[in-house]
């Protein structure tokens, strides 16, 4: 009976967590390695009481990808790998635009991400207890360019070694 009941309440925790998905505003994105990509994001038009803006990614734990607050970027707990990499499309976020750049896109950088905003007097929290629901959620796959195939040492096609073939150059 207790197996059952583990059972039900992952399904229902699975659920919960879809439905909660579902709530915010999706997006898949493709982008090119090497490229920078837009993630889009928009608050409610009252740009002047944004507070806090967190961008993060669902593997990360509490390290996050972007936060800005106080008018500033807050780099203590920025993952290393998005470190000068990752700014606001308009760091004025006029018409609530809190968008993200992310430069130099990699095959690391593919992933959920979430964006999440605080306005003053409407969720204001205390730092430790940011937990509010996302209000952009972008699925970010990224791709090799068009004309580029990256070989490893298992080989490609018949060859093994590592090597990168280019419109046909080695």
């Amino acid at each position: 009976m207790q197996r059952l009941t583990v059972s039900y309440n992952e399904r229902l925790l699975s659920l919960t967590h879809y439905v909660h998905l579902l709530s915010a505003h999706q997006k898949n994105i493709t982008a090119e390695s090497g490229q920078n990509v837009m993630l889009p994001c928009r608050a409610p038009n009252n740009s002047s009481s944004i507070i806090v803006v967190k961008w993060s990614r669902a593997d990360m734990g509490y390290e996050y990808v972007l936060l800005y607050r106080d008018e500033q970027f807050d780099p203590e707990e920025q993952h290393p790998s998005f470190k000068n990499r990752v700014d606001l499309k308009d760091r004025q976020m006029k018409d609530g635009d809190v968008s993200l750049i992310l430069k130099d896109v990699t095959i690391n950088d593919a992933g959920i991400y979430e964006c999440q905003v605080f306005m003053r007097g409407a969720n204001m929290r205390k730092r430790a207890n940011m937990g509010g629901d996302p209000i952009s959620i972008i699925n970010l796959s990224v791709v090799d360019p068009p004309g580029l195939k990256t070989c490893g040492a298992q080989g490609c096609g018949g060859v093994s070694h590592v090597w990168s073939l280019q419109t046909g150059t080695q």
